[in-house]
């Protein structure tokens, strides 16, 4: 059963989807999505991974190459 978009409640809910598919019980199991909006997803989705991965690091001590290979190397 596919049910698109239809209400503006669930345009407000879903703002990238353009059709939802749905399951016999009417719970969604997939949205179709525009792809240029998925790419825009994907990248906000890797710049927060980013900034989480910085601030995990923000306090250590910020090393050079060599001895960045050295403490490689000791592991």
């Amino acid at each position: 059963m596919t049910t698109k978009i239809t209400t503006q409640m669930q345009a407000d809910k879903y703002p990238f989807a353009q059709e939802l598919i749905t399951d016999m019980q009417g719970n969604i199991r997939k949205v179709v999505i525009d792809f240029d909006d998925y790419l825009r997803l994907l990248e906000a989705i890797e710049d927060e991974g980013l900034i989480l991965a910085m601030k995990a690091v923000e306090h250590e001590i910020p090393l050079n190459i060599d001895e960045a290979l050295a403490q490689l190397e000791q592991k």
